[in-house]
């Protein structure tokens, strides 16, 4: 199945809990949809570079998924439907990255 990397912004007034239920709900799409999630990596609560519908922060999570290109659209169709979604984006990827968020920190 095709690789993919979906990064999202959530709304600055969202709680960290609302947030991985956000992702919850997002994976559960993707396993649904015969898909497998590699690996959620949240971000945290990060400045935008510009104010998107009156927010000046955002929480930012990466989603690497392993799935099948319907379970991706409808999965996509759900973050557009979400109001607490301020932006996505989703690339196709040859392989994963492993750095994760700490080690890049430390580098």
């Amino acid at each position: 199945m095709p690789l993919y990397e979906t990064v999202f912004i959530a709304r600055q007034d969202l709680t960290s809990a609302q947030v991985d239920e956000l992702s919850a709900t997002f994976a559960k799409i993707i396993t649904d949809g015969e898909g497998k999630v590699e690996k959620t990596d949240n971000w945290g609560l990060k400045t935008l570079a510009y104010r998107i519908q009156k927010n000046k922060k955002g929480h930012y999570v990466l989603m690497n998924l392993d799935t099948p290109a319907p379970a991706l659209l409808e999965m996509e169709r759900q973050i557009r439907l979400n109001e607490d979604i301020l932006r996505y984006m989703t690339v196709k990827v040859d392989e994963f990255t492993e750095e994760t968020t700490e080690e890049k920190e430390a580098a």
